[in-house]
């Protein structure tokens, strides 16, 4: 049995993509065949860094160029910043397993998947970007996912409410336009893609509600309460629609968010 803690943190410093990769989708096999045992200490982690390249330049979101999936170059910054944001995601689901502790076994293993997934995507992106004649880092990119994760990283209650059921969920609401619009131009290849993706997504927003949902049961909070607080307490604005409602049920959101969600005003829940 390998020590988990060690190994997820090897995962999140390793700095080129490829190693990345490589130890997470090792790992989360050896997790899925029950070779791990999860952390043991109770005690906060410290000094938590994620290994990334020199390349993509980070800038701020106001600074991308949108380009129209029309073109070839179009298309293959828009799967750069998928490929950047799974590569952001694979960071974030280490962080949560070497940040968190005193939670059940369950936990652990759940994000340790997470991880394993994202890899994936990441691998397929990187793959896709390259029969398009690009590269991961071609593009500049933002870093909006991992600036959430240090936002919430005292706790692991709004970390779950907040990167899971909030920015990941938003992508379960714009996927299935971005898919029809690869069709449309053409790109069957791409398209597909997003499809796997987000069907392995709707699985880790769910898992992010579980927790969520855990950890509101035990704190005596009302989830819903909670989340719509949270919502305001960090100014997250508007809620973008319309809201992929299916595959939301699917990730765990019952009838009232959907509702809350739904009916929300221009200023945000």
């Amino acid at each position: 049995m390998e020590d988990l803690l060690v190994l997820a943190r090897g995962c999140l410093e390793a700095v080129q993509p490829a190693d990345k990769v490589a130890r997470t989708l090792r790992v989360a096999s050896l997790c899925a065949r029950g070779g791990c045992t999860p952390p043991a200490t109770d005690a906060p982690a410290t000094g938590l860094l994620p290994g990334r390249p020199q390349r993509p330049a980070l800038v701020h979101h106001t600074c991308l160029v949108r380009r129209k999936l029309g073109t070839p170059e179009g298309r293959a910054a828009f799967l750069h910043a998928l490929a950047h944001i799974e590569f952001n995601a694979i960071n974030l689901a280490w962080d949560a397993v070497c940040r968190f502790r005193g939670l059940p076994g369950r936990f652990y293993l759940d994000w340790s998947h997470v991880a394993g997934e994202e890899a994936l995507h990441f691998d397929m992106l990187c793959t896709r970007l390259h029969a398009l004649g690009y590269a991961y880092g071609d593009f500049p990119a933002h870093d909006g996912l991992w600036e959430m994760a240090e936002k919430t990283a005292h706790d692991a209650l709004v970390r779950m409410a907040l990167v899971p059921r909030v920015l990941e969920a938003r992508g379960l609401d714009v996927t299935p336009g971005m898919i029809a619009r690869l069709k449309q131009a053409g790109d069957e290849d791409s398209a597909s893609l997003l499809e796997r993706i987000l069907a392995d997504e709707i699985g880790h927003v769910k898992i992010g509600s579980y927790w969520f949902r855990y950890l509101c049961w035990l704190r005596a909070l009302d989830p819903a309460q909670t989340f719509q607080r949270l919502w305001r307490e960090y100014r997250l604005g508007p809620v973008r629609k319309p809201l992929n409602t299916a595959a939301r049920r699917q990730a765990g959101f019952d009838a009232a968010e959907i509702f809350m969600l739904e009916t929300s005003d221009g200023e945000g829940l």
